[in-house]
């Protein structure tokens, strides 16, 4: 299967699934949160907060495409940008990291180690950005796709609980710490996002060529 990664924009916003492309559980505080959801305006407000973060900050999500049909994604931003941190009970988020907000693979891509992949992902471009790590908030009951990742899998990924919760943890990867899973992850997504191509062949020099001539002969 043919797997490639690209940047969340406004043109392929409409790609994710259907629940989370008018969600706005991360983007607005839980008052303006309840109310973009009673006015039914929840598509128009994600798209504003997009468009106003790609411009700030540059580049907030990921979209997995497996055969070209999208398999997953993954949305992250600065605390900042993300007000919806502070409702947690385990906030702050630390100064020097991102948080990896929220993301889903869909039903039938799971098993194939893709989450791991949007997260290496992200890892990647938060490391090129200089900050030291990635945190996320995780859900210790989940039971089903929701806007908060489940706390198993934050660990099996390879993040670690910074402050506990019997509910909503906060967990953190020191990407500057985590050398062999940092070296791991920049190889898998550079095979991912084909930013590692066969060099073209050069040409051999006459004097290289005349010599292997020779020795063919002999």
């Amino acid at each position: 299967m043919a797997r490639r990664l690209e940047p969340l924009k406004l043109d392929n916003l409409g790609e994710l699934p259907l629940p989370c492309r008018a969600c706005v559980f991360w983007e607005l505080d839980p008052v303006a949160s309840r109310q973009a959801n009673r006015t039914g305006d929840t598509q128009l407000e994600k798209e504003a907060w997009l468009s106003q973060l790609l411009l700030d900050w540059g580049t907030a999500g990921v979209v997995l495409y497996v055969d070209d049909v999208p398999a997953g994604f993954v949305l992250y931003a600065p605390a900042s940008y993300l007000p919806r941190t502070q409702a947690f009970p385990t906030a702050p988020v630390s100064p020097d990291a991102v948080v990896l907000a929220t993301g889903r693979v869909l039903p039938r891509y799971l098993g194939m180690g893709l989450g791991k992949v949007l997260v290496q992902a992200v890892a990647k471009d938060v490391l090129k950005r200089g900050f030291r790590a990635v945190e996320a908030f995780g859900d210790s009951r989940w039971d089903g796709p929701g806007c908060v990742w489940p706390t198993d899998f934050l660990q099996a990924v390879g993040f670690g609980v910074v402050r506990e919760h019997p509910r909503h943890p906060r967990l953190r990867l020191d990407l500057r710490s985590t050398v062999t899973w940092r070296s791991e992850m920049e190889a898998a997504v550079e095979r991912l996002m084909g930013a590692i191509r066969p060099e073209p062949a050069r040409p051999v020099p006459a004097a290289v060529r005349d010599t292997s001539t020779r020795r063919t002969e002999l």
